[in-house]
């Protein structure tokens, strides 16, 4: 069952700022049992690490 998935971020003031526009997204069929975050796959921050 596909979900949407907007990013966005808002500020002490309230604004609001779109990063990603809404996209659809498969969920994992059984997610990984864990209390940590997993590491971020996003450009910046695997140019970052590369």
């Amino acid at each position: 069952m596909p979900m949407t998935l907007k990013v966005y971020e808002v500020n002490r003031t309230g604004t609001v700022r779109v990063l990603r526009e809404e996209t659809e997204v498969t969920p994992f069929e059984k997610p990984e049992a864990s209390h940590d975050f997993p590491a971020c796959e996003c450009p910046t921050c695997t140019e970052a690490t590369s």
